[in-house]
């Protein structure tokens, strides 16, 4: 009895910043509908998709994201190297020497 009222919670549950949305209504990629006795393919803690697939595509979609990220966050890191990024650290070293 007490795995029915936690199952009922768990589909009553409300997700931060949406009231008024079930937060397993719909496939978070598709936005098939989820009906509440089939398989619901859960993705980072609290995002439901309706099939493997739809969870496979999502996560190749955010590994793909972080990978363009860190290059970006790597190209951004050279770029300010090769524009005078050294000169800054050391006028930073100079004045953390000079004041002691």
């Amino acid at each position: 009895m007490a795995a029915s009222v936690a199952c009922a919670f768990f589909f009553d549950a409300e997700p931060l910043g949406e009231p008024g949305r079930h937060a397993l209504d719909a496939c978070a990629l598709c936005s098939k509908p989820l009906a509440r006795n089939s398989d619901i393919f859960m993705y980072k803690g609290d995002t439901p998709f309706c099939s493997e697939e739809c969870r496979y595509e999502q996560m190749h979609h955010d590994a793909a994201y972080a990978r363009q990220a860190g290059r970006r966050k790597q190209q951004q890191r050279s770029s300010g190297r090769r524009e005078g990024g050294g000169a800054s650290v050391s006028a930073k070293a100079d004045v953390s020497v000079a004041g002691y």
